[in-house]
């Protein structure tokens, strides 16, 4: 999943390689003569020249090397816990922003208060929470995505749909529309798209978890997480898709390229497995914002992206950091923003996505966007058999939000005790 996000969000899904820049390390020290500063990107997230350019300008700022090593995420998790707890860990590194709570925990991650409050004063409130841990700086945000309604303009214009829907209600009715006058099936939404799931229970300003003394535990039987389970309920009852499957099974896109499905709910670089699948479809797929309840502000998404940390083990903070002031700079972000068509860290960069129609259909929807819980805890949770997905399933097959949050409690709460 996290590989997906932190892909280019362009129909043409490109993932750019990238390539090693640097000299060779140095002895140490905070910034001066021919230090190498190293630094961990994963595979797809900024392109060569992005990463040629910031090296040549902070080379001649400090007159310090950066040695960027390239890294995957399968199995990354293992290999940056293990170099966070030897003697020379990487100085600077991306870390999944779901991933950045755990990190910090063990103490494997620098306190960044002092670069927040230097260059961080507009950095959008919902990207940077996945850097703060306790209260404190650990990370700071560097690019997210989110999903969009990605639609077929064909199959609404036979249904006599000239607008895109700016409310959730009026998106249900253009659903229902197509529905009823053509034989397309209005929206292909399985019943265990949980990231979406997840976006709504944050548009209701809802938790998934809430704290039972000095352990969190299931809230899965809160009111506002039933009145999400409601709308996703709703909405899936215009779809033929299964109750039990999330969406990469099938992968959804591949039944969108089809051309009888009005809408799915995805991720903006899904357009490139659906051209993939049939390249004719690629002239009748638009973008929108999925809509919130209200027109002025959109419905709620799952934020995934990707933040840069300082590990705490570092000899070279302080040029890590000068690192950091650079590549997080409106220039540097923007250019990173333009090239992968990713959600920059403030709002005042989004107009770099001009002209990308999936990223500015994501962009709106950043500032109202959340995650999953923050805490380390949460990793288990995510295992399969997800007990979110389970939960979902159950309402979609007749039980309660009630019923089906008592009927998953017992699993969701061991996962969560479990030892981190």
């Amino acid at each position: 999943m996290k590989r997906k996000l932190i892909a280019a969000i362009g129909v043409a899904g490109m993932l750019f390689s990238v390539a090693a820049c640097g000299g060779d390390d140095g002895d140490g020290g905070k910034g001066a003569g021919a230090e190498t500063l190293t630094v961990w990107v994963m595979d797809g997230s900024s392109p060569d020249d992005w990463q040629a350019d910031l090296a040549k300008e902070f080379e001649a700022k400090t007159k310090a090397k950066v040695k960027f090593e390239i890294q995957q995420w399968n199995g990354i998790q293992q290999k940056l816990t293990t170099a966070l707890s030897e003697e020379n860990p990487p100085d600077v590194f991306e870390i999944g922003n779901t991933q950045t709570p755990a990190y910090a925990k063990t103490g494997g991650l620098a306190d960044l208060a002092d670069l927040k409050s230097e260059i961080g004063g507009e950095w959008t409130e919902s990207l940077n929470e996945s850097s703060v841990f306790e209260g404190k700086q650990y990370a700071a945000p560097w690019f997210f995505a989110n999903r969009v309604v990605l639609y077929n303009k064909k199959v609404w214009a036979d249904a006599g749909l000239k607008d895109t829907p700016k409310t959730r209600d009026e998106f249900y009715d253009a659903l229902k529309t197509i529905g009823e006058k053509t034989d397309a099936e209005p929206i292909y939404l399985p019943g265990q798209n949980w990231y979406h799931f997840v976006g709504l229970v944050i548009g209701e300003g809802g938790e998934l978890v809430k704290k039972d003394g000095d352990k969190y535990v299931s809230n899965l039987a809160d009111p506002k997480v039933a009145a999400a389970t409601e709308t996703y309920k709703k909405f899936q009852a215009l779809s033929k898709a299964p109750k039990d499957k999330d969406e990469a099974t099938p992968q959804q896109a591949e039944i969108f390229a089809k051309g009888k499905t009005g809408a799915f709910i995805g991720m903006g670089w899904e357009a490139a497995t659906a051209i993939k699948a049939n390249p004719k479809i690629e002239q009748d797929i638009g973008y929108f914002t999925i809509p919130g309840a209200t027109a002025d502000k959109p419905e709620g998404v799952f934020l995934g992206g990707s933040n840069l940390a300082v590990a705490a083990g570092s000899q070279k903070q302080d040029l890590a950091k000068e690192f950091l002031k650079l590549a997080l700079s409106d220039k540097y972000e923007g250019a990173l923003a333009k090239a992968n068509g990713v959600i920059p860290n403030k709002e005042s960069l989004q107009s770099n996505l001009k002209g990308n129609a999936p990223a500015e259909a994501a962009a709106p929807a950043a500032a109202v966007g959340g995650t999953t819980p923050l805490i380390p805890e949460w990793a288990a949770v995510e295992n399969d058999p997800n007990p979110i997905k389970t939960y979902l399933t159950a309402v979609l097959n007749g039980k309660s939000p009630a019923d089906a949050a008592q009927q998953v409690e017992g699993e969701f709460n061991k996962r969560l005790a479990q030892q981190q």
